[in-house]
């Protein structure tokens, strides 16, 4: 079982549990740093498009993946490479629904096997702190709710390495509604950040119009989940949120089952954890399915293959 995310890590001011974990921080940090210094990144003949973020989980990576390959497969040879991670078999499993996808503990093992099956654009699903890989585009992700929470590095806050990575990367993608103010902070460290936004839609609100609903959901933020719900005028009469990645038991359908019956209402989850939960179970809960769409899609594109012209 994990730990849930620390609420405090998305609080906008510094926090009694974020100053006492601050030395673990800063030593993460230093070690982080030093190693960047030594490590050697290596080319390869294809080029490589990185969705990775700085704030941990939640930030839709794996969504915007599947849309890149999609927006590639009919001009070049595109595929996922995708670290495999015990934890991480909901990821792989949706991305093998979208896409062609080569998966190993190695990422160095992925890439060559995806050039020895002649793929021609390979898109890395996480990995923009991986730093022996050289890649010619890094997309970074943030969800215009959380945002950078604290701004602390991890365990104080959490962000996976220091905001100051920006300098590496060429576009940022956000969730959420357009945000100057964001888009202004992120700026300070890269001026020639390319913003874009995305939302995500629900392809089968109809099946769940007009009834009770209990949404629960073990994801980086389950609390966006739930809101999408209720911005889409579903009646969600109780949420609940399980950590991310999280493995369910027999107790925990128990314990779902039960509230269903108490509330007289229709368990539903996301697409993510419903393909966390084992076939015989999954007859007893309704999933949601989510389109990933672009603001100003053809500008997106656009840029990508621009940038990636000038990177190859």
């Amino acid at each position: 079982m994990k730990l849930k995310k620390p609420q405090f890590w998305d609080k906008e001011y510094l926090t009694l549990p974020s100053i006492i974990l601050w030395p673990i921080s800063l030593l993460y940090q230093i070690v982080f740093r030093v190693r960047k210094s030594f490590i050697k990144k290596k080319s390869f003949s294809k080029p490589i498009i990185c969705v990775g973020n700085i704030y941990l989980g939640g930030t839709g990576k794996t969504p915007i993946s599947i849309k890149i390959f999609n927006i590639f497969k009919d001009d070049m040879k595109p595929v996922v490479i995708k670290k495999k991670y015990k934890n991480q078999i909901d990821e792989n499993e949706m991305l093998k629904k979208y896409c062609k996808v080569i998966s190993d503990k190695d990422r160095y093992l992925s890439i060559e096997k995806a050039i020895d099956k002649k793929f021609n654009l390979l898109i890395l699903d996480d990995g923009f702190q991986d730093l022996t890989i050289k890649k010619n585009l890094n997309i970074i992700c943030f969800n215009d709710r959380q945002q950078i929470g604290n701004g602390q590095i991890l365990p104080s806050g959490p962000l996976r390495e220091d905001i100051s990575s920006l300098k590496d990367c060429h576009i940022i993608l956000i969730n959420g509604r357009k945000n100057f103010q964001f888009e202004q902070k992120l700026k300070k460290y890269n001026e020639k950040l390319k913003f874009f936004y995305f939302n995500y839609i629900p392809k089968n609100l109809n099946e769940f119009k007009n009834k009770k609903l209990i949404a629960f959901a073990g994801i980086g933020n389950p609390e966006n989940f739930f809101d999408l719900l209720k911005l889409n005028r579903l009646n969600v009469v109780k949420e609940i949120s399980f950590p991310d990645h999280y493995s369910y038991s027999e107790k925990d359908f128990e314990k779902l089952t039960d509230l269903e019956k108490k509330y007289n209402a229709k368990l539903i989850t996301t697409e993510k954890d419903f393909l966390r939960i084992s076939p015989f179970n999954r007859r007893r809960f309704g999933v949601i399915y989510l389109e990933t769409k672009i603001d100003d899609e053809f500008n997106f594109v656009k840029t990508l293959k621009k940038i990636l012209n000038e990177n190859n």
